[in-house]
């Protein structure tokens, strides 16, 4: 999956499939996991905001199910 490079304290890049709801997320301090299910409004929401790891938080982080893939 291609990942895009955003501004973030935490967050080095993300990525989503809309075709199989996955977003890919790699954390600047280490680790990139996988969430399963996430819809295309919350992968939006996610790139809009001015914040991605509040919103990290508050959309999707203990909302979906996880894979650390690294």
């Amino acid at each position: 999956m291609k990942r895009r490079v955003v501004e973030s304290s935490v967050i080095s890049s993300i990525g989503y499939a809309p075709e199989t709801a996955v977003l890919e997320i790699e954390f600047l301090g280490g680790g990139t996991y996988r969430y399963y299910t996430v819809p295309p409004s919350a992968h939006r929401a996610l790139m809009d905001a001015d914040s991605k790891g509040r919103a990290f938080i508050d959309l999707i982080r203990d909302r979906y199910p996880t894979e650390r893939i690294d």
